[in-house]
């Protein structure tokens, strides 16, 4: 089983950020000043040592690298921002190129939706807005990629890089940019890409040539599962905070049937969620949740995986996203422990263990 980690590349200052909310602007500009909204609501939070990297450095990509591979983690999926030929917070990526370091695995996910003020990729309040363009741009793009997806750190299923698409309902050129990327790749030596549709909070409509889904948690779960999730609300400053059960989330997504449309489909996992250092009052948070939760929850989706998907491969929500509440790099509050929780997940996960640690409420 491959345990791969989405890693958030917004841990340096670009100009595009530094003129939308203020010079010096990084992730960790929202975590620093998170506040909390009600009793028991863990903000804000702080990484162990007081370690606010920069993803410039070489020295913080190779640390977590290092971190990520002696815990159990496969590769990083980094998401990747390309707005018909203009790009946001690929310097991290394209030095990981340059140098050969880390020498970890590595994909792409394409947020291929607009760079908005609001972190929802809708049409309003637009820094950066997203365009497909035509064959000509899909070919620049694509030779961009190229360095990259012929890396030997790329990872491949059956010999062919893998492609991760977070909004594929935005693509109206979709089928046939995916025949020109295709030729493309076949061309330069590969034996095509392995397109990844996510399915996540967003429409998917039907669409072909995918060769898998990716289950993006928790709002694939979301999404699905509308109508079985009590949301309670605390009314701040006139207005409504949502907050969900981490427990009966993780409960939904364990007891969920395989839904497909004849590809394959690769589940997901999340660590925790609180975007309120983005969207403060107006942000979703969950409580309940702790590492030997989050132990017990992904040994049982690694199980699934392996029996029920018949996947090799198990995304989780994230590594390093912050300011959303899910990341499994070290903070002050617990320290490595979710990174240990995983690791004995995934050896768990390998035999039938001891006998569940079950949290139902």
């Amino acid at each position: 089983m491959k345990l791969i980690a989405y890693l958030l590349p917004q841990f340096h200052p670009i100009p595009e950020n530094d003129r939308s909310w203020g010079k010096g602007f990084t992730e960790w500009t929202n975590t620093r000043k998170a506040k909390p909204l009600y009793a028991g609501h863990e903000q804000p939070r702080e990484p162990l040592h007081d370690y606010y990297y920069d993803l410039t450095s070489p020295e913080a990509r190779e640390w977590q690298a290092s971190l990520a591979a002696r815990f159990g983690i496969y590769g990083f999926c980094y998401y990747h921002y390309w707005f018909k030929g203009k790009k946001l917070l690929q310097q991290p990526m394209e030095e990981i190129l340059s140098m050969g370091t880390p020498n970890f695995p590595f994909c792409f996910s394409w947020a291929n939706e607009s760079w908005t003020k609001k972190w929802d990729g809708g049409d309003k309040d637009i820094i950066v807005e997203q365009q497909y363009g035509t064959e000509s741009d899909w070919k620049e793009h694509f030779n961009y990629l190229l360095n990259f997806f012929l890396d030997p750190r790329y990872i491949r299923i059956d010999g062919k890089p893998v492609f991760l698409i977070y909004r594929p309902g935005n693509m109206p050129c979709w089928e046939e940019m995916r025949r020109c990327w295709n030729r493309w790749a076949e061309e330069s030596g590969l034996p095509g890409l392995y397109w990844i549709r996510t399915l996540g909070g967003f429409p998917v409509p039907k669409q072909h040539g995918f060769d898998a889904s990716v289950e993006f948690e928790p709002h694939y779960t979301f999404a699905t599962s509308p109508n079985n999730i009590q949301w309670r609300k605390f009314d701040i400053n006139n207005g409504y905070h949502h907050v969900f059960d981490y427990d009966q989330v993780w409960n939904l997504i364990l007891n969920r049937s395989r839904l497909r449309e004849g590809e394959p489909i690769m589940p997901g996992a999340f660590v925790g969620w609180d975007n309120t250092p983005r969207l403060k009052s107006g942000g979703q948070s969950c409580v309940g949740g702790s590492p030997e939760k989050f132990g017990w929850y992904l040994s049982r989706q690694i199980r699934r995986a392996a029996e029920v998907y018949k996947s090799d491969f198990l995304f989780i929500n994230a590594w390093n996203e912050w300011a959303e509440g899910t990341y499994l790099e070290p903070d002050k509050r617990h320290g490595d422990l979710y990174l240990q929780e995983l690791r004995k997940a995934a050896e768990e996960a390998g035999s039938q263990g001891s006998g569940p640690r079950i949290y139902n409420r």
